[in-house]
Formats: C-alpha cells, structure tokens, sequence
C-alpha cells in the first residue's frame, strides 16, 4: 500500500473508532495523533529512501505541532490510531503492527544505548493505557493490553493484560473483551490490605494466644501464597 493509500485509510480509522469525532473541523484541530503518524509516512518514505537528513527535519517540526516525537525510522503498520497523542514517544526501532490503539503519554523507549533493535515491538491489535511506558527490546503480543500508567519491561503474551510498576500479568487468553481501565484491579492496594490485616492478627497473637486467631493468620498466608503464584504465572 502506498504512503497516501495508508494515510486515507488512517484518516477513514479515526472517524472509525472515535465517538468524539464529529466534524472535520474536529478532525483538522483536535487530532494530533492522526497527523503525528501521517506525516511519519511521509518522513519514513524519504528516510527509507536515504533522505534521512529531510525526514528527520520533517518530525521535528511534526514534534514541534503535534507533541509527538516518532522516529522516521519506526515501522508503523496500517491504521495505528494515537488517541489524544500528546506526549507520546515512538523510538527509532520500534515496530507497531496494524490496529494498535496507543493513548496519550505512552513512551516505546529503549534502555540501552547499543546500535539494533532496543525498542519493543507491539503486535497487531494491542491497545496501550495512557502513560504506560514500554522499555527495551521486548514484545508486547497481539490483542494484549497494557494499563494506564504500567512500565513494562518484559514480554507480554497474545491476549494478555498487563498492569503495575513493574507489570505483571493479570488475564491471559482473553482476545476480543473491550479494555475498560476502570475494572483493571489495584495489585498495589490488595498487597497492602493484605500486609495490614496480616499485622492486625500478629499483634492479636501476642496479646491473646488463640486458636481462632492462629486460623485467621493460616488463611492470610494462603491469600497471600496465591497471590504470589498468580503474580508469576
């Protein structure tokens, strides 16, 4: 598909997919991430045509216009929509594959400094949460779907949820379910709740040794074996 075939197709996927969108005076002023990655096309047509020096004036200026910072050098597949767009960082060797929802803040990063593929590779159909950051050469796999504000630093499966600093895994083998952020559950929340009630009864065994309170520290250590297990599965 030629570069303008793929940027009408991108345009065609935001009215598409975006409730919000309802004129194209909207779309001209409103979308930022919809030009970000159209003008990447053009840039990326001229840097794999050794126009490399053009291509990165042209993204500097889309930077400038759009807060987006997209390597000419990304490989981005067919109707990659950026919602919202601001802050988002695309690294010179990231490769984004067809479908792919980013939301704003998203940051594809590298963690090392050596020459190749250091940026992660995100498969057809994932969607990003705002804010995540996804580091290093690691793949995020098809349909899977980070959380807002998670720093992913290790493969994610196909179909896979992922939440948390660092993410862990918490669904697996769910494709086609919508990403609704406010039912991602708060790991961080559950292990303190769990620390504190665990605190509770320990403080209750020194003042009083009973068998009722041995069971409940019993059960706790069992909720919190499973939820280690769950965590690295």
């Amino acid at each position: 598909m030629g570069v303008f075939a793929n940027i009408r197709e991108d345009f065609a996927n935001a009215y598409k997919n975006d409730p919000a969108l309802n004129s194209r005076l909207d779309f001209i002023f409103n979308y930022p991430g919809v030009w970000a990655v159209a003008w990447y096309r053009v840039a990326h047509k001229l840097y794999t045509s050794n126009f490399k020096r053009t291509a990165r004036i042209i993204m500097g200026i889309n930077q400038i216009l759009t807060n987006i910072d997209i390597h000419p050098a990304a490989v981005i597949g067919s109707r990659v929509f950026i919602d919202h767009g601001v802050g988002v960082v695309i690294g010179e060797t990231a490769i984004v594959e067809d479908d792919v929802l980013i939301y704003q803040g998203v940051t594809l990063g590298g963690v090392s400094l050596i020459h190749g593929k250091r940026h992660p590779t995100i498969r057809k159909g994932a969607v990003i949460g705002a804010g995540a950051k996804i580091l290093g050469n690691i793949e995020i796999g098809e349909y899977a779907k980070v959380g807002a504000n998670s720093v992913v630093v290790k493969a994610v499966p196909d179909c896979s949820t992922a939440i948390g600093i660092p993410a862990h895994i918490i669904e697996k083998g769910r494709c086609k379910d919508p990403f609704m952020h406010n039912m991602l559950p708060d790991i961080n929340k559950e292990m303190f709740e769990y620390m504190l009630k665990r605190v509770a009864v320990l403080e209750h065994i020194l003042i009083k040794d009973h068998h009722e309170l041995l069971d409940q520290d019993l059960e706790l250590e069992n909720i919190y074996e499973s939820f280690i297990k769950s965590m690295k599965s």
